[in-house]
């Protein structure tokens, strides 16, 4: 699929050093940086529940920890 994608100066550049950087295109640089930035975003999803279940689930050993 294609698409545009539309960016001012600032994001332009920081792009073409991402790109750099990477020694890859502004296309597969941006790219990488999606999938990248999804894959963090399922990651501290799943971390967010496994503290939370841990919380929910050791909540009165934690409690008597911090008396």
């Amino acid at each position: 699929m294609a698409m545009t994608l539309r960016l001012n100066d600032e994001q332009e550049r920081a792009l073409a050093l991402l790109a750099e950087a990477d020694g890859v295109s502004k296309h597969e640089a941006t790219v990488r940086a999606i999938i990248e930035a999804a894959g963090r975003r399922v990651r501290d999803d799943r971390v967010r529940a496994l503290s939370k279940d841990g919380r929910e689930r050791y909540a009165a050993l934690l409690d008597r920890l911090a008396q």
